[in-house]
């Protein structure tokens, strides 16, 4: 196997797992592609356990992702971190955002938003998060910020929306009109916990990630964080959507439906997942790849399909 380059801090990918299970098929797909992309530019991939929603999250789960993980031969290159361990972060991050009067506060519960954009005459369907549009009830309220109010970024009006585009390495031109689809976006929840939307931005721009690989299901979210991107000043990564996996009824494969965890407990399970991974991502990889000896020269051959089906990225 060629010797691999030293890890670039001028490519810094990452894969985000959050602990509410073990890895399945789908977060496979995405660990590896994040992987690959970092190795097929020399570059430095992290792993980040996304454990804010501390409802959804049992840390219990780490050790056994990181264990996953480390039988599929993806290691990260600096030791993991714990987004729950970034509070203070993300508290200033919201703080420069009240200072720049783009925030406010808010008490609006699921029921009260419902009734509220029913009274408008407004039925859109929840965002891809699951995140029903704002209809802006506290905008002009003024409400002091309290342990029991959500914080709402101000994601313009009508007249001015919030309109962002971007390029997806995959998917290509994406535009999204902030405002129309999702409104005021939550940064920090009625119960204290910090929104995944700020979360994320923020620890991408405190790690450097330059190059984000995610699943597909979360395309629908790039628009909110560019936007957050750049109100915070942070550069935005490259991002690249992958393929999803999907159940027998057409489902995304995801905890929440039940999907299995990845098998790797043997080196036939590993290699099986693995060529199933790629298979998904679509990388052409002869069978025979995955009966190299070495699992290390497997996961070469992989990164050479990688480099030819994506090519290095600025």
């Amino acid at each position: 196997m060629p010797p691999v380059a030293a890890p670039s801090p001028a490519h810094v990918g990452r894969f985000a797992p959050s602990p509410s299970g073990p890895l399945h098929a789908g977060s496979l797909v995405a660990a590896l592609a994040s992987w690959l992309d970092a190795r097929a530019h020399g570059g430095q991939w992290l792993v980040r356990i996304e454990d804010v929603d501390t409802q959804r999250c049992d840390p219990a789960w780490v050790p056994v992702i990181l264990e996953q993980l480390a039988r599929c031969g993806l290691q990260p290159d600096a030791p993991p971190q714990w987004q729950s361990a970034r509070g203070d972060l993300h508290a200033d991050a919201l703080a420069r955002l009240q200072a720049l009067g783009a925030v406010y506060a808010c008490d609006c519960s699921r029921q009260a938003i419902r009734l509220a954009r029913e009274a408008l005459g407004q039925h859109a369907a929840p965002a891809e998060d699951g995140e029903t549009p704002y209809p802006g009830t506290c905008r002009g309220r003024g409400l002091a910020g309290s342990a029991r109010t959500a914080w709402r970024l101000r994601a313009g009006t009508p007249d001015h929306p919030v309109c962002i585009h971007w390029e997806d390495r995959r998917r290509g031109p994406q535009t999204q009109n902030v405002t129309a689809t999702v409104g005021d976006f939550v940064l920090r929840r009625r119960d204290g916990l910090w929104a995944y939307q700020l979360a994320v931005v923020v620890d991408d721009a405190a790690q450097g990630v330059t190059h984000v690989v995610r699943g597909e299901d979360l395309l629908g979210n790039t628009a909110r964080q560019i936007h957050l991107q750049r109100l915070l000043g942070h550069p935005t990564p490259a991002y690249l959507h992958t393929p999803l996996v999907c159940d027998s009824f057409g489902r995304k494969l995801s905890k929440h439906v039940g999907a299995p965890a990845v098998a790797v407990d043997s080196a036939l399970a590993v290699r099986q997942a693995l060529s199933e991974a790629a298979r998904t991502l679509g990388l052409a990889l002869p069978a025979e790849a995955w009966q190299a000896p070495c699992l290390d020269d497997a996961l070469q051959a992989a990164v050479q399909a990688w480099r030819h089906r994506w090519g290095p990225q600025p």
